[in-house]
């Protein structure tokens, strides 16, 4: 099975049809996929300028998705390094307790679902770097706060899990990011709650 690298090489490679460079690009989500597959395929469809529909897109198109999935797996990769460090050190000084950080890179580890959204069709404008920034810089802070961590919206509705976004919790109504429940203040998690997904669907 090919690894992210060999296939973002394909994607590349003009001597493939568009077809297969765009087949490699979405096995590209099978490694890294920071909204989950269907949201960040829609995001980078979206910010590249074809339909994800589209079976014959432009190559040029498909290298700037590339170039934008590549960005921002740089810097996970670099935010998985600097934690396992991190996580080393606390060891050797007998830090044994998993914190709100560590319970959320669980969750996250291999680069799929990091921040979840709302649906397919819901998810930040922002380029997936600046997102993945924003959410790390917000995870390390280790304060509770009453914006979102990516767009500083403050209003959420706490969305149940379902097959487009199977992690529940807090979602933003601005950018539709999910928030980790660790990252919010327990006001606005009982205003998410009391908001419910109804009022969210609305916004």
């Amino acid at each position: 099975m090919a690894g992210f690298r060999a296939l973002a090489q394909q994607v590349r490679n003009p001597r493939l049809v568009a077809t297969q460079r765009r087949t490699a690009l979405r096995k590209c989500l099978e490694r890294f996929a920071p909204y989950g597959h269907r949201t960040t395929w829609h995001h980078l469809c979206t910010r590249a300028g074809f339909a994800a529909h589209d079976r014959n897109p432009d190559p040029e198109r498909l290298m700037a998705a590339l170039a934008e999935l590549e960005e921002a797996r740089t810097v996970w990769l670099a935010y998985e390094r600097q934690f396992a460090a991190r996580r080393r050190r606390e060891k050797h000084d007998g830090i044994r307790q998993p914190s709100a950080l560590d319970d959320w890179h669980r969750r996250t580890w291999g680069g799929c679902d990091i921040v979840p959204c709302a649906s397919p069709q819901r998810h930040p404008a922002a380029r997936l770097a600046v997102v993945l920034r924003r959410m790390i810089a917000a995870m390390e802070a280790g304060r509770p706060r009453r914006d979102c961590p990516v767009c500083g919206g403050t209003r959420f509705a706490w969305l149940p899990g379902s097959a487009d976004c199977p992690a529940p919790g807090p979602a933003c109504r601005e950018c539709g990011v999910v928030a980790p429940a660790s990252v919010l203040t327990p006001e606005a998690l009982s205003a998410a709650r009391t908001g419910g997904a109804g009022a969210f669907a609305a916004a």
